[in-house]
């Protein structure tokens, strides 16, 4: 790895406090254009994201002729493989996505799909591994990136708890970060299989960090991960609804991943703030005399006067005898007069 490639620490243990890193993700929807990989950085970083991730196809080493699609979408290309090779981007040109990812602030992240696209990540500089859904059983990959001592984000999408937990124990047994991901392979996810409650149950049984990475398209799953505190959350990136592609009807927008990201911002300054109601800032503790009601005379009271409950009555300003405490006047006599609607003070009773 070049020393201009040396990622910063970014992935913890759990702590309270720590920050959601929010990961934008780009998968295929560049559809094989340089330019356009690089415009997917540039939004990505405008609309306030952590980390933008590619995935690294090489095609020859992942894929066969008679590989099946996940879904047909053109027939620009013959068969899957020759998708593959459409996507692949030469070395050069993933140092030029590493660097400008960089130069706007952003963690460069991509999910390899062979050894030789980690081998080639390795040599680029990535932040960490995020290895995705299908390759979770793939061991000897698996080791070859826990190898690096970088940050790993396992993505669960298609693993049942047995392969879940084998492939954890083999990144912990390198003493490299990790985050677990609930994931729901599913394009897009319906409500009913996003699947928030394994978030808290893989920090529970597996002590590291969690997240969430969504396919449903929408902000919604994302802000109840941030209420759960996860410390990942991965959603799709696509630059408008009009784009063409498999993954659009999974992304979000750039403005709709703006508006994630505030979203998450704001949710964490509120779980970092506990407070009780006798904790209440002076701001909020004034307004009780604006708000809160007082006893008033219900009409003109002359001076002597032995008060009935028709007498008073409960108006604002609450800056008087509270207005819960009316029944207890009845039956006092006025030392003074006191004119309709104004407020009763102690001096005024006998």
């Amino acid at each position: 790895m070049s020393d201009a490639a040396r990622p910063r620490t970014w992935l913890h243990a759990p702590r309270a406090g720590a920050p959601c890193t929010v990961i934008a993700e780009v998968a295929q929807s560049h559809d094989g254009s340089l330019g356009m990989a690089h415009a997917f950085i540039d939004a990505a970083a405008r609309a306030g994201a952590d980390a933008i991730k590619f995935q690294t196809h090489i095609a020859s080493a992942e894929s066969t002729p008679s590989e099946p699609w996940r879904k047909r979408f053109s027939s620009q290309d013959a068969t899957r493989l020759d998708y593959w090779r459409r996507m692949e981007f030469p070395e050069a040109a993933w140092h030029e996505l590493r660097k400008h990812a960089e130069e706007r602030d952003l963690l460069f992240l991509s999910s390899p799909f062979s050894p030789e696209a980690v081998e080639l990540l390795a040599r680029v500089g990535v932040a960490g591994w995020k290895v995705a859904s299908g390759e979770l059983g793939n061991h000897a990959m698996l080791d070859q990136m826990a190898d690096t001592g970088l940050p790993i984000l396992l993505s669960t999408g298609m693993s049942g708890d047995a392969e879940i937990e084998a492939s954890v124990e083999r990144v912990r047994a390198r003493g490299v970060p990790l985050a677990v991901l609930q994931c729901t392979s599913m394009y897009p996810c319906p409500p009913e299989w996003v699947g928030l409650d394994l978030i808290p149950a893989f920090r529970e049984r597996f002590g590291c960090a969690v997240g969430l990475s969504d396919h449903s398209g929408t902000i919604y799953p994302g802000l109840a991960a941030a209420t759960l505190g996860s410390e990942v959350l991965e959603v799709h990136l696509a630059l408008s609804r009009e784009m063409f592609g498999p993954d659009v009807v999974v992304s979000l927008t750039p403005g709709e991943l703006r508006q994630l990201v505030n979203g998450v911002r704001f949710i964490e300054r509120m779980r970092a703030s506990p407070h009780r109601k006798a904790d209440l800032p002076e701001s909020v503790t004034s307004l009780r005399a604006i708000f809160t009601k007082s006893v008033v005379a219900a009409r003109d009271l002359p001076a002597g006067t032995t008060l009935a409950a028709g007498d008073l009555s409960a108006k604002k300003p609450g800056s008087g005898i509270p207005s819960n405490e009316l029944p207890a006047l009845v039956g006092r006599r006025l030392r003074r007069a006191v004119a309709a609607d104004v407020l009763l003070h102690p001096d005024d009773l006998e």
